[in-house]
């Protein structure tokens, strides 16, 4: 029996060293004394420690988040680690398409520029269908539809302030997903699946939303890529439920997993370093390009998504104004 068990302990702690070692870390010195940032979802995990990084680096970093009062405490400590006071916090909730369009619209209202754009907030899926009040699912609708909107009202901003980066969070999860029926995003035709294959498809999503945004963006000195941070120790298992699966996977992730800071990497590495600054279209994997699946290189499934995403989000002329289409 003890044999056994120090058989496990042993297995653990050899996984966590080698895939720790292994990981990809940002090496770019690159200061960003007046540059503006957002992250969205940086009240905590490796959206947190993306905005410590660019802070720490001299952005102006605005945190987006759901919850304004917890996201406050986070700002006053990067403030306090990193000696940068301009760090600040805006209500966002990805998942609801007004608080996106009031957001977006605040931001463009106040701020002059905007140099970085990282769609970091996320969640997995429920066990069981949610819709949110705009009637969409609430995975899909949190992972990528809100970022969608937020994207592009933002763009013009983006463009204005060139050269520009759009990072988004996606995950090697989008492997899961083995076909994507752009016509039932919502799953009001076909069954809800379990979990993972909900979440993958949207994972699947932010990485074909990148190619197709990617495509548009070409010329204008604004770049886009995707990218999976790695197995990662957060709170996104407990976000939408709770339960002895969601521990048993969470527990797991603390034993074996990066830590915020190393999972944090590549999302940092995309923002700033020099080496991707003419780079668009990619999916990355600790700091360097990785393989994606097939459906996730398909342009025409990419092109699809994009105009379903439009109708998805209702995108207006206002929003269009806006994002100076």
């Amino acid at each position: 029996m003890w044999l056994w068990i120090t058989g496990i302990i042993c297995f653990v702690v050899a996984v966590r060293v080698i895939y720790k070692r292994r990981s990809g870390v940002c090496t770019s010195k690159k200061l960003l004394d007046g540059k503006t940032a957002i992250v969205t979802g940086s009240s905590a995990g490796i959206g947190k420690e993306t905005a410590r990084d660019l802070a720490r680096r001299g952005a102006r970093v605005i945190l987006a988040c759901r919850n304004v009062q917890k996201a406050q405490k986070v700002a006053d400590e990067i403030i306090g680690t990193t000696g940068n006071g301009q760090v600040f916090v805006k209500q966002l909730d990805t998942s609801d398409l007004a608080s996106v369009r009031n957001f977006a619209k605040e931001i463009i209202d106040t701020e002059k520029e905007l140099h970085i754009l990282v769609n970091n907030a996320g969640i997995l899926s429920p066990s069981v269908k949610t819709l949110t009040a705009d009637g969409l699912e609430l995975t899909m609708a949190t992972n990528h539809f809100g970022h969608f909107l937020l994207t592009n009202m933002l763009l013009d901003l983006l463009k204005k302030s060139a050269p520009s980066r759009v990072v988004n969070v996606s995950s090697d999860g989008h492997l899961l997903c083995k076909d994507m029926v752009i016509d039932d995003l919502n799953y009001e035709k076909r069954p809800y699946p379990s979990s993972l294959a909900c979440y993958g498809q949207t994972k699947l999503a932010n990485i074909l939303f990148t190619v197709e945004l990617a495509e548009s963006l070409k010329g204008t000195g604004v770049t886009t890529n995707s990218l999976h941070p790695g197995c990662v120790n957060t709170d996104i298992f407990y976000k939408t439920e709770k339960g002895i699966t969601r521990y048993m996977f969470g527990y797991l992730f603390q034993l074996m997993a990066k830590d915020e800071a190393l999972g944090a990497q590549t999302t940092i590495h995309l923002a700033v370093s020099e080496e991707v600054e003419n780079i668009s279209g990619e999916y990355f994997a600790d700091c360097k390009i990785s393989k994606r699946s097939d459906l996730a290189k398909d342009r025409g499934l990419a092109k699809k998504l994009w105009e379903m995403s439009e109708m998805a989000v209702s995108l207006t002329q206002e929003d269009l104004h806006y994002a100076g289409k």
